[in-house]
């Protein structure tokens, strides 16, 4: 194992100027694992899941029990972890810009549509060797114009040539759940079976250009673009939501890096006794399926369901209570399907977030991530 300091910013504070990446294994002697925790800076459980994983990769690559390279951030976001308003971190928003922290990264099919025209053929394995080195080359050239864009090159430099890249968050308030690509519903269903995840939220194309995306998206668009050649998904990115913000436990920690360590076994990268795959606990969701609440004005949130209930359409979901006027408004769900994901606030303005409920009938277009 070697540590390494990426220099992050350029200003005089050391809470900011540098991200550390832990490395295990050897490269280039089999898949390479990107894993990093908390790109939102204030989604702490992700934090103590790495704490864990970082624990355990140390003792197996001293044993000499990782086959090929493992790449752990376990936090991944600095910058971020050094924001506080009013004695509350802020880690999802840089303050400077006002720009999500798990937006806006480099997509590089699209440039590498023309770099790499006539020079795929049929061989799989030469043609991912290809796109990767033109990938890592594409986002070398990636010309930073703030200390949030060096910190998100620097992430992408690591783990856009991937086979497995685990960006772990957690939401609000939620059941754990995970995003993914369309094409890669089959790769990841041994994690989502490891982890127990509730939801399995795919899409091809969610908008926002999430870190996973820029990892996964290449791949199927690059397919897409030069039809009939041998271009796998071969990088499995997901986004991990592990609960919610407040369920830092290590209870929840082990029982969640247990759970990736065995996905990692499973893939031949760790040489660890496997356990047998549960069931997997939930189909795939479009994500377009998911029905988003917000409140239609300011008051107090009372909620009739709890996560983890299932709604029908037409169903009572939650009252917005101005507790001034008197008015009283029930929030109603449109589409039947499993509420997997609240706020924690029980004071809202016009326009917040409530909750959210996945369905299985598409109805949504556009962006579909929250801002």
């Amino acid at each position: 194992m070697h540590a390494v300091k990426h220099p992050i910013a350029t200003d005089e504070n050391v809470a900011t100027a540098h991200l550390t990446s832990f490395h295990y294994g050897s490269p280039g002697t089999g898949k390479k694992i990107y894993i990093q925790a908390a790109v939102h800076a204030d989604e702490v459980p992700a934090m103590l899941v790495a704490h864990v994983l970082r624990q355990e990769l140390e003792r197996l690559d001293a044993e000499g029990r990782i086959h090929g390279e493992i790449i752990l951030v376990p936090a991944a976001n600095p910058i971020g972890l050094s924001q506080v308003i009013h004695g509350t971190p802020f880690g999802r928003y840089d303050l400077a810009t006002g720009i999500n922290f798990n937006r806006l990264y480099r997509h590089v099919a699209d440039a590498l549509k023309q770099s790499l025209e006539g020079r795929l053929g049929s061989d799989i394995d030469a043609n991912v060797a290809l796109i990767r080195a033109a990938a890592r080359e594409q986002v070398a050239l990636w010309e930073p114009e703030s200390n949030v864009e060096t910190l998100k090159k620097t992430l992408l430099s690591m783990a856009v040539d991937a086979d497995i890249v685990l960006d772990l968050h957690c939401d609000n308030e939620a059941l754990l759940h995970m995003y993914t690509g369309t094409p890669l519903v089959e790769t990841v269903a041994p994690l989502t079976a490891l982890l127990g995840a509730r939801v399995l939220l795919v899409a091809k194309a969610s908008g926002g250009e999430a870190f996973d995306e820029a990892c996964s998206r290449l791949w199927w668009d690059l397919a897409d673009h030069f039809e009939g050649t041998a271009i796998p998904p071969a990088c499995a990115a997901v986004t991990v939501e592990l609960r919610g913000e407040n369920d830092v436990r290590y209870d929840y920690a082990r029982l969640d890096a247990a759970a990736l360590l065995q996905y990692l076994g499973h893939a031949g990268v760790l040489d660890i006794p496997l356990l047998p795959l549960p069931e997997t606990p939930c189909r795939a969701t479009p994500l377009n399926a998911v029905e988003p609440l917000a409140a239609p004005h300011a008051g107090v949130l009372v909620f009739h369901k709890k996560l983890g209930d299932m709604v029908e359409a037409g169903e009572p979901v939650a009252d917005i209570v101005n507790p001034v006027s008197g008015q009283v408004t029930t929030l109603v769900a449109g589409h039947a399907g499993l509420l997997f994901a609240s706020t924690a606030h029980r004071h809202l303005l016009r326009g917040m977030h409530v909750c959210k409920i996945a369905g299985t009938e598409s109805f949504r277009s556009g962006d579909l991530l929250s801002a």
